[in-house]
C-alpha cells in the first residue's frame, strides 16, 4: 500500500508542478524542451535564463537520486548494463523526442491534460513502442527482466 501512496503523491506533485509552470510561464513543462533550451540555447523567448533552466535540470537529477537513496533504499539500479548500450539507448530516446516533437512529460502529463489530440497520439505511440521494445529486448536479446 505504501508503494501505491508514493505513486499517487508523486503523480499529484508532477501535476501540480506542470500546472504551476503553465500558470506562471504560460508554457508546457516538458523535460526535452528544457534540455534543448539549456544545452542548445534554443529558447523561444529572449528573457529565458539559462541558469534557471540548468537549475531545474540539476534539481531534478539530485531530487530523483536523493529519493532513491533516502526513501526507497531497497531500490537498486542494475549495474550490469553496458555503458555503450546505455549511450545508444539515450541517443535513441533523444532522436525519438525530436521526432515526436516532445517527450512523455510534455505530451503525457501536459498535453493529454489539455486535451491535445497530437499529445494523445504521441503518448499512445510511446507506450506501444515501449511495450514492443521491452518484449523484443527481453525475448530476443535477453536484456532486462
Amino acid at each position: 500500500m505504501q508503494f501505491i501512496n508514493s505513486g499517487v503523491i508523486g503523480g499529484v506533485l508532477i501535476g501540480f508542478a506542470a500546472l504551476l509552470y503553465l500558470l506562471l510561464y504560460g508554457r508546457v513543462l516538458g523535460v526535452s524542451g528544457l534540455i534543448n533550451q539549456t544545452a542548445f540555447n534554443k529558447s523561444k523567448e529572449q528573457g529565458t535564463n539559462k541558469f534557471y533552466l540548468a537549475m531545474i535540470l540539476i534539481g531534478t537529477l539530485i531530487g530523483g537520486s536523493s529519493y532513491g537513496v533516502f526513501f526507497e533504499p531497497q531500490f537498486v539500479m542494475p549495474n550490469d548494463r553496458s555503458p555503450l548500450l546505455l549511450i545508444i539507448a539515450g541517443l535513441i530516446v533523444g532522436f525519438g523526442t525530436r521526432m515526436g516533437n516532445g517527450c512523455t512529460s510534455g505530451h503525457g502529463v501536459c498535453g493529454i491534460s489539455r486535451g491535445s489530440l497530437r499529445s494523445i497520439i504521441a503518448t499512445v505511440t510511446f507506450m506501444v513502442s515501449a511495450i514492443i521494445t521491452v518484449y523484443v529486448s527481453s525475448r530476443l536479446f535477453q536484456i532486462g527482466a
